[in-house]
């Protein structure tokens, strides 16, 4: 696995936001998070796409919007400590070079649809028409090989 590499054109910090109307709530020494928003789609974890990874900080799946992998932190917050990002981002890059090869995309840190709970995007240079242009994957279990449909 290679390390990850920052990307100007796509990697951004995390959105912090103002959190005080939020679900969030603060654990001791862990960030901004809840365990659980019945609201948020991203918490609902719903298997539809191709699931790649999951343990107990986090799951690795294809987005529903752009078809790339996707990690997802199991907390409902958008500021996981450093140790916990550092190991969903290896998870993601994991993931991404499983499905587009060594080096074969750059992590990207912006939640846009999904603002307050912490996700990221391992993007190909094709993940803005990848949607379009291929069949999406279906979920068979976490970590099975990656079928379409």
């Amino acid at each position: 696995m290679t390390q990850h590499q920052p990307n100007a054109d796509v990697d951004h910090p995390v959105a912090s936001g103002d959190n005080s109307n939020s679900v969030a709530a603060t654990r001791s020494g862990r960030g901004e998070s809840a365990a659980f928003d019945p609201d948020c789609e991203l918490c609902e974890a719903a298997r539809f796409t191709h699931w790649y990874y999951e343990d107990e900080l986090c799951w690795v799946a294809d987005c529903e919007v752009c078809a790339t992998p996707m990690v997802v932190w199991k907390q409902h917050g958008t500021q996981p400590p450093a140790d916990e990002l550092a190991a969903m981002l290896a998870r993601l890059v994991e993931a991404g070079e499983l499905r587009f090869g060594p080096e074969g995309g750059r992590v990207d840190q912006v939640m846009r649809q999904i603002p307050d709970h912490f996700h990221a995007h391992y993007r190909d240079a094709d993940w803005m028409s990848r949607r379009w242009m291929e069949p999406p994957s279906r979920y068979t279990g976490v970590g099975t090989p990656r079928e379409t449909r």
